[in-house]
């Protein structure tokens, strides 16, 4: 058995554009602050160690009622622009047809996970789909990574497994969780020391299958 472990947002889909118009409607509807740029807003949340609520809204906690006009605000927009990136529709549905198993690990709330996936037509093709709200530890912690390992009992004797992402917490959830990984650079990022780097999604076929 193969296994492949998706990251969402800067992997398989582009949601920056969203992202920032939520933010950017929390900031002036509560903080009266001006908007920030999408190239700030994706450099900020692939800090590996970072307080977004001082970024996004300038204040040392994350108040509830600034979560919550993200998430009601974002419920709605997070489908008005996302979009998956080139070849990843075709890389998952040749991962599927070569009966290898898919899942997604996300830092994003599940909710809007399934929505975009769901809207973007390739929700069915996984497994699972697992967001930070439904762990006890976001990525860099493996928690998430394991969780789908548990389900399609992986046994690292016999089964191979990578975690395909665009953040250095990928990276490191992977190694923490004793699998594989694969840097994207179509993303967020476009640049990684990681030990495999691919540029396009077909690349990440020719070492998979």
């Amino acid at each position: 058995m193969k296994i492949v472990i998706f990251d969402m947002d800067g992997t398989l889909l582009d949601s920056k554009k969203d992202i920032t118009i939520s933010v950017n409607h929390v900031r002036e509807a509560h903080h009266n602050l001006a908007p920030l740029s999408e190239e700030f807003i994706v450099e900020a949340i692939n800090m590996e160690v970072r307080n977004l609520s001082q970024l996004f809204y300038e204040t040392e906690i994350y108040h509830p009622e600034d979560r919550e006009l993200f998430e009601s605000h974002y419920e709605l927009q997070c489908v008005k622009n996302v979009y998956l990136y080139e070849g990843v529709e075709e890389m998952l549905r040749n991962l599927v047809a070569s009966h290898i198993k898919i899942s997604v690990a996300t830092n994003a709330p599940t909710q809007f996970a399934l929505r975009m996936l769901e809207h973007l037509r390739v929700k069915n093709l996984f497994d699972m789909i697992i967001g930070a709200d439904l762990v006890n530890h976001s990525k860099p912690s493996p928690e998430m990574l394991n969780n789908i390992l548990n389900y399609y009992s992986f046994d690292e004797k016999n089964h191979k497994a990578w975690m395909v992402g665009d953040n250095s917490k990928d990276i490191l959830s992977a190694a923490s969780a004793g699998i594989e990984s694969i840097f994207v650079t179509w993303g967020f990022s476009p640049q990684s020391s990681a030990k495999i780097v691919v540029k396009k999604p077909q690349e990440v076929l020719d070492i998979v299958l």
